[in-house]
């Protein structure tokens, strides 16, 4: 019987990043590879993606990488990920139009993009591999059954049920799900970041009975926010316009990019007649929409450059009418906070949605219920949330009638092994550390430049500059002593004639003993100005010790 093995390398106790792993015998399955936004102490880095290196070692057993939709959650680590080892990707029709353009911007060209119906049914390096559609706020969404000897290994991806959903790219197809119930089920991984809901999130996460009013009621400019990559909701606020015959201004253009993939689908059709471009929007207009689009905090920067004239397309105008359609998510909490008190300080109207009113297209309790009813699964494991929502996932299975030994909560590199349809061991655990990316290419592995930007930012740097021969290694000029961020000169003289001093002694002392090198004194005398400041000051900055060699 087929050994298959489970586990996540992000997603687990954490909002984003996500990435699971099946191994069934010595076939490797990737699904997803996303980012996160950084915390706010996590100072100058971009976004942060998964530990590759478990996939690195073992790239020739990868038989695929799944992408359920093109959220930046579940797909912007990809090319990341392609870039160290060559794999087919699967996906569906849209997102793969995505992906190729990403990976193309990346110069990545040798991968292999699949493109698979919602419903689906192939054989992968042997492994019966199904998809099956569902409802999110990205068209083509899809969750995954992958099949073994112990049943069905199933990941529903990201999702809602919706019973008023009829366009094909949204619809979700629960005879589907019920058929790969019957078969028999192993194992079901669902989503859990929506789990604290009570009933079902349709239709509460349509917007248009919540802004249509100030459609209504406004003769003036109208300003809405909203995330890129929410087309569902990006949708139904250009159809309000078209109803209210109000022309469209997309401020940002990765948004009409993205909307020229729908298009080129046949997903979706922005009216051109509606349309204004760069060159025919003017900032007098009354009678538009503008839509301001962006990922996480970036969204909200936008907004705060527009009220505080800092924008080159867009002045801001008291009369106009600010809806946030974005909701505030891990990690832009502060971005959010700056952007509405500049709003509110320019004379700003700005209208927010009720999180409660206005829900995300993830699963509410009860639609969670009812992914374990379909499929019936002998294993439940919530994954994609932070613990706390992980652990009420778990809670809700329980309530359902799963009993403790058959609910797996997982931490990120923690290995879930089943034998025989039994679990057998959840003992293993692979070491991970996060990969900071800041910017475009500069990846930061080990953290060094993240530590260091936390000791500039909390007991700053002394920089201690000499001047020495180059022939005989005798001082010459200064030393030289500055700061910053670390103490007043004015009140500490003292501690800069020591360091200087320090310094002299370190070289003086190296050559008398014939054993100068200046990388070794420099590490020298830094440890030595370290552990003199941390006495004097109680701080530990950074130490930049600087030895310059003059040939006279």
């Amino acid at each position: 019987m087929d050994q298959v093995r489970i586990f996540a390398l992000g997603g687990l106790d954490e909002n984003g990043k996500n990435m699971t792993v099946l191994e069934i015998n010595d076939v490797i399955f990737v699904v997803e590879a996303g980012m996160k936004f950084p915390e706010s102490d996590q100072l100058g880095v971009e976004f942060i993606i998964p530990d590759f290196q478990y996939l690195i070692d073992n790239k020739d057993r990868i038989g695929g990488i799944f992408i359920t939709h093109a959220h930046d959650d579940v797909a912007a680590a990809l090319p990341y990920l392609l870039k160290q080892i060559d794999a087919p990707v699967y996906t569906g029709n849209l997102t793969a139009n995505i992906i190729h353009e990403r990976l193309k911007k990346e110069g990545i060209k040798r991968s292999k993009i699949h493109r698979l119906k919602r419903v689906s049914r192939q054989k992968i390096n042997g492994i019966e591999v199904r998809t099956f559609p569902m409802t999110h706020s990205f068209p083509d969404n899809f969750g995954i059954a992958f099949g073994s000897s112990q049943g069905y290994i199933v990941y529903t991806g990201e999702y809602i049920v919706d019973y008023d959903m009829l366009k094909d790219e949204y619809l979700c197809d629960l005879n589907e799900l019920s058929e790969i119930g019957k078969k028999g089920v192993l194992c079901l991984m669902s989503e859990s970041q929506a789990v604290e809901r009570d009933g079902h999130s349709a239709p509460n996460h349509r917007i248009t009975n919540l802004i249509e009013p100030v459609f209504e009621r406004s003769n003036s400019r109208i300003i809405v926010s909203c995330y890129t990559d929410s087309l569902f909701r990006v949708m139904e606020i250009i159809d309000l316009a078209k109803k209210h015959q109000r022309k469209i201004y997309f401020h940002d253009k990765d948004l009409r990019d993205l909307l020229k993939h729908l298009e080129q689908v046949k997903y979706y059709q922005v009216p051109k007649e509606m349309e204004l471009t760069d060159k025919t929007f003017h900032n007098d207009m009354e009678d538009v929409m503008v839509v301001i689009s962006g990922s996480g905090k970036n969204l909200f920067r936008k907004l705060s450059n527009i009220a505080n004239k800092e924008d080159a397309k867009i002045s801001f105008r008291t009369s106009d009418n600010i809806i946030i359609a974005s909701p505030v998510v891990s990690g832009t909490e502060l971005d959010y906070n700056n952007m509405e008190n500049n709003i509110y300080r320019e004379g700003g109207k700005l209208i927010t949605l009720d999180s409660k009113k206005a829900l995300s297209m993830h699963p509410s309790s009860e639609d969670l219920k009812m992914m374990m009813y379909l499929f019936r699964p002998k294993y439940y494991i919530p994954v994609k949330g932070e613990y706390r929502h992980l652990y009420m996932n778990a809670n809700l299975a329980m309530k359902v009638g799963y009993g403790a030994d058959r609910i797996l909560v997982l931490d990120n590199g923690q290995v879930a092994v089943f034998e025989n349809k039994i679990l057998t061991s959840v003992s293993e655990r692979i070491e991970l550390e996060d990969t900071l990316i800041d910017g475009k290419e500069n990846w930061d592995v080990t953290g060094v430049v993240l530590k260091d930007r936390e000791v500039l930012s909390t007991d700053g740097v002394m920089i201690v500059g000499v001047g020495v021969n180059f022939k005989n290694k005798e001082i010459i000029n200064g030393p030289d002593v500055q700061t910053r961020g670390l103490i007043y000169l004015k009140d500490a003289d003292y501690i800069i004639k020591e360091v200087g001093n320090m310094m002299e002694e370190c070289i003086i002392a190296a050559v008398k003993e014939k054993r100068y090198d200046n990388l070794a004194v420099r590490a020298e005398a830094r440890d030595k100005i370290t552990k003199y400041l941390m006495k004097e000051t109680g701080k530990r900055p950074m130490v930049l010790p600087v030895i310059l060699e003059i040939n006279l």
